[in-house]
């Protein structure tokens, strides 16, 4: 999907509250744009543990891989 249509589809998501969509966005957001992954994949993340979403382990792995969060002891 192109920025502009991810854009648009993100904001879609967010007036609509759907949250696995959301999760689904920020990933694919994160997929596309190296600067800014840890931000995407962060806002995947939180909107994956509100939603109860089971991919929410595997975005957190990813963030720690990253260096943006830090594994648990």
């Amino acid at each position: 999907m192109k920025k502009p249509d991810l854009d648009a589809a993100l904001l879609a998501a967010h007036e609509a509250g759907d949250r696995a969509r959301l999760v689904t966005l920020y990933a694919e957001a994160a997929d596309a744009n190296a600067q800014a992954e840890a931000f995407y994949l962060t806002h995947a993340y939180v909107f994956a543990l509100e939603a109860g979403d089971a991919r929410a382990p595997a975005l957190r792995a990813r963030l720690v891989a990253l260096g943006a969060d830090t594994p648990i002891a």
